[in-house]
């Protein structure tokens, strides 16, 4: 049985353990282990709410590196969050977006990266893995959208690496 582990995270400082091991040539499945934490999404606001009414948003930006280690081969996969500060159902704090992200983005890399395989296409896996967060964040919270470009005011936290 052949493992490969992992290397580590980075997210706003914080250094976070995470393995992905291939377990054999006849099977050549992905395990991947470690989760990314709602204090490591950095989100920033980028409108205020009007007092009283729903509206104002908050960003956040994420980098995720898919790496290749029989080849090399390294993706950054890039994305952005947006979410509401109040929406139709209330106030939506920054704790709340935090925790919902980090979960969204787990429950995604777990499932794309956890059926990739050493021969997957980076760039199919980064789009797979956006193609589920984009209505992922639609039905968690009203009014949070899925961007495909960070919002310019944002800072981004890089994961890395997942290694195939």
């Amino acid at each position: 049985m052949g493992g490969r582990t992992a290397r580590r995270w980075l997210a706003a400082g914080a250094v976070l353990s995470l393995s992905l091991a291939c377990v054999g040539p006849a099977t050549d499945r992905t395990f991947v282990t470690g989760q990314i934490r709602p204090r490591h999404i950095r989100f920033v606001t980028i409108r205020e709410t009007t007092p009283g009414e729903a509206g104002g948003r908050r960003a956040a930006c994420i980098h995720i590196r898919i790496s290749r280690e029989n080849t090399g081969e390294a993706l950054l996969c890039r994305f952005g969050i947006e979410t509401p500060l109040h929406n139709h159902e209330g106030p939506v704090s920054t704790a709340l977006a935090q925790r919902i992200t980090a979960e969204r983005i787990n429950e995604a890399t777990y499932s794309i990266f956890g059926a990739a395989t050493v021969e997957s296409p980076l760039g199919m896996l980064c789009e797979s893995l956006k193609a589920a967060l984009r209505p992922a964040f639609k039905v968690s919270i009203a009014g949070a959208l899925f961007t495909s470009q960070c919002h310019e005011k944002t800072t981004p936290v890089q994961f890395g690496d997942y290694i195939l």
